[in-house]
């Protein structure tokens, strides 16, 4: 038999760009502008609404979703209802043959392997068409026997999802000798913790339009990486990139579901081609659901050996995790890096199963393993007797891969603590675990977190001053509902003396100069200090304009309040639109984001910090409070930081106590394709949120000293309420969602003695 390649997951880029950091040690680091010293910038740092929040709450903003074009035809695609299955034919005739429909294409030959994988399309004048014409095409299975459950697809005899077989090895890591570790410890303790499958669920679903012009091709995609989908679009249909372009004005969300091309989108081109019109598909919340990946599980056994003080001598990680036909996320990055410990080993396995493959997910590996390995850290500092705090502190890091790497640029973990701690009243907190009398029990819980969030240097950006005074900034970067035009904005208009309303901020189109995917945490960190390199040219240039009209040297000129002043003589000043008369043309400045200064790891730290109520009658958990400290360099909007860190602890309050995706094992299909029966965290459920932020500056890293908060905040926000729950009931729950039926079980284990 032919051997079969695994199915990787084809958003790996986001991966690999989100650890560029402490790899890029030997590229020399471009020069660097002084740092400006804390308190010295006006705009940066301060609260500052979104520029564009006005066109967004009034329905201004176009998404994919709104776009229309004379002529345009609507596409549908038809999708496999087996798991497994040989298609054996597909007859597109019938569904040619009816009126309205201007184009069909066949998708799939031989081997289906999980119920959803397309098998055919159609474009059609309007939706219903296209919807009943899909009907009319026939197509021939050789259905075949399929497993979507993690636990049977290890069993003996099960039915083969790869020809190399259900369980693959997928990461190993080992540093010093665990048994000899194991050895040397007073206390030996190990746990099994498991995470559930978690649907992306964007308000927008997926969605793409596409429209030729000869030879040239325009798509207009809700896409969180404007040019990986036009790179990934001209590897599909062998043309030139130069010949693409990728539009996205707005979108309603990704969390990593959107980070390139589609399927979907080669269809609509490829469609559009042959119909020589607009082709617009859009997802359904079913297809949203079903086919465009998820957060895959992982089913973690966690052992460790401690002194009775609490000083780490092992660590181990086994974890099983199923990202469906792909090979799901690697989660050890967490295990071999927070804590100071010198013998650790990871063994990762994949479990393939009948599913769509798995997407990277909001801060992909970290969440699983921070859930796994900050749960654990609780209970053991519970076996030893000690305040999980202290215990977390006790094995204190400076340097990466547990204190035996490279030393961290800079590293506010410590001020996270103490400042969440504070905040929390961590001293309310039941000394023994389950502590108190009462139907509802109250517990505080913390955990820890740790995220690349460097950026990536070579990002590019211009910034344009035109002799009217207006200034404009062109980045290929793109806006995901984050506040991305906002920062540029703020950064360009504080580096030129002007307000954010006076900056044109061009993004979203993949002709623009280039900069990397929004994910993995780096677009800030990647975009802020390219713009800010373009920004300081121009404003040398005006200074120099400024400096001859003043008749001062250049390096006395400030520019502030919308003027060119001198700083040893204020009385000596020129307005910068006056100013801006004199430049001949047009007069665009090129900026670029520099590498960091080689030798250290760059890394993003946090500690949450939860109070719960349970009721042990019920089972059900209410979260009254979350704090949430990080250390993300230095904030550049601290309104739209703050917005990023109370959208990811709803996220992961929704992850820990509502989401899981249910298959049915009998036909292989999601239970819960929708926001009915699959369950996500409403604004009754949202407890009071507290952000805050150490504001430790990396001046090695960029010239803003500023890195990345997208992933950061979600990663601990499932773990610090379980052990919230933990320190409330006595017992830990060890499995997300935490329904009230697992909660209930629990309990009944406590009293079981397990």
């Amino acid at each position: 038999m032919k051997k079969e390649a695994i199915i990787e997951d084809p958003y790996l880029e986001y991966i690999d760009l989100a650890n560029i950091g402490g790899d890029q040690a030997a590229a020399p680091p471009l020069p660097q502008p002084a740092q400006p010293k804390p308190g010295e910038f006006k705009l940066i740092g301060k609260y500052t609404p979104r520029v564009d929040g006005r066109k967004i709450v009034t329905g201004e903003a176009l998404y994919t979703h709104d776009l229309v074009f004379e002529g345009m035809l609507i596409a549908k695609i038809l999708r496999s209802p087996h798991a497994s299955a040989d298609v054996v034919s597909v007859d597109l005739g019938p569904a040619l043959s009816y009126p309205g429909v201007k184009a069909a294409l066949k998708l799939k030959d031989g081997r289906v392997k999980w119920a959803g994988e397309p098998i055919a399309a159609v474009a059609a004048v309007d939706e219903r068409t296209a919807e009943e014409s899909l009907k009319l095409i026939k197509v021939e299975y050789k259905v075949l026997p399929h497993v979507v459950s993690v636990d049977k697809a290890m069993a003996q005899g099960a039915p083969l999802v790869q020809n190399e077989g259900n369980v693959a090895k997928s990461n190993e890591y080992t540093r010093g000798d665990a048994e000899k570790g194991f050895k040397e410890a007073d206390v030996i303790f190990e746990q099994t913790y498991k995470t559930s499958w978690e649907v992306h669920q964007p308000t927008e679903t997926h969605g793409s339009l596409a429209k030729w012009d000869g030879d040239n091709l325009t798509v207009w995609d809700s896409t969180q990486a404007i040019q990986s989908v036009r790179d990934g679009l001209a590897r599909s249909l062998a043309m030139p990139a130069s010949r693409i372009k990728v539009i996205k004005h707005y979108m309603g969300g990704g969390f990593g579901s959107k980070l390139g091309v589609n399927d979907h989108t080669i269809i609509a081109a490829r469609m559009a081609k042959e119909t020589g019109r607009p082709v617009k598909i859009l997802l359904t919340r079913q297809e949203n659901s079903d086919c465009v990946g998820y957060r895959p599980t992982a089913w973690m056994t966690v052992r460790a050996g401690a002194k009775k003080d609490g000083t780490l001598t092992a660590l181990t990680l086994k974890n099983y995790n199923c990202g469906g036909i792909g090979r799901g996320d690697r989660c050890s990055e967490p295990f071999t890096d927070v804590y100071k410990c010198a013998n650790v080993k990871v063994e990762e396995y994949a479990v393939f199963v009948n599913t769509c493959g798995s997407r990277a997910t909001r801060a992909p590996g970290h969440t699983q393993a921070t859930f796994g390995l900050e749960g654990f850290m609780e209970e053991l500092a519970a076996r030893l007797s000690l305040d999980p705090l202290e215990l977390r502190l006790k094995n204190y890091s400076t340097k990466d891969k547990g204190d035996t790497g490279t030393p961290y640029s800079t590293k506010g973990l410590e001020q996270c603590y103490k400042l969440g701690a504070e905040k929390i009243g961590w001293s309310r907190r039941n000394k023994k675990p389950g502590a108190g009398n009462g139907t509802v029990r109250t517990g505080l819980g913390m955990a820890s977190q740790i995220w690349p969030g460097a950026g990536v240097p070579g990002t590019l950006a211009d910034v344009k001053l035109y002799n009217d005074g207006s200034v404009e900034v062109d980045c290929g970067t793109q806006d995901i509902g984050t506040g991305t035009r906002t920062h540029i904005a703020i950064v360009a208009a504080e580096t030129l003396g002007l307000e954010p309303r006076d900056i044109s901020v061009h993004i979203g189109n993949s002709d623009l100069p280039w900069a990397p995917i929004s994910g993995g945490s780096l677009t800030v960190p990647s975009v802020a200090p390219a713009v800010r390199d373009a920004a300081l040219k121009a404003a040398e240039y005006l200074k120099g304009l400024a400096a001859k009209k003043l008749n001062v040297a250049p390096a006395e000129i400030v520019l502030e309040d919308k003027k060119a002043v001198s700083k040893t003589d204020p009385g000596k000043s020129i307005d910068l639109k006056e100013l801006a008369r004199t430049i001949p043309r047009p007069m665009p400045f090129h900026g670029e984001r520099a590498n960091m200064t080689p030798g250290f790891a760059y890394q993003t730290f946090g500690a949450h910090f939860a109070e719960v109520e349970v009721d042990t009658e019920t089972g059900k958990i209410k979260v009254k409070k979350v704090v949430a400290a990080h250390d993300i360099g230095r904030v550049l909007n601290r309104q739209t930081a703050e917005s990023q860190v109370i959208g990811a602890i709803t996220q992961g309050m929704s992850a820990a106590l509502f989401e899981e995706k249910i298959m049915d094992p009998e036909t292989g299909t999601m239970l819960n394709p929708n926001l009915h029966d699959y369950k996500v965290a409403t604004a009754m459920d949202i407890p009071e949120i507290v952000p805050i932020f150490a504001d430790v500056i990396d001046d090695r890293l960029n010239n803003l000293g500023t890195k990345g908060l997208g992933e950061p905040p979600r990663i601990p926000a499932s773990a610090v309420i379980a052990n919230a729950v933990f320190n409330a009931i006595g017992v830990h729950v060890r499995e997300i969602p935490m329904t009230p039926a697992r909660v209930l079980a629990a309990l009944k284990r406590k009293e079981a003695g397990k």
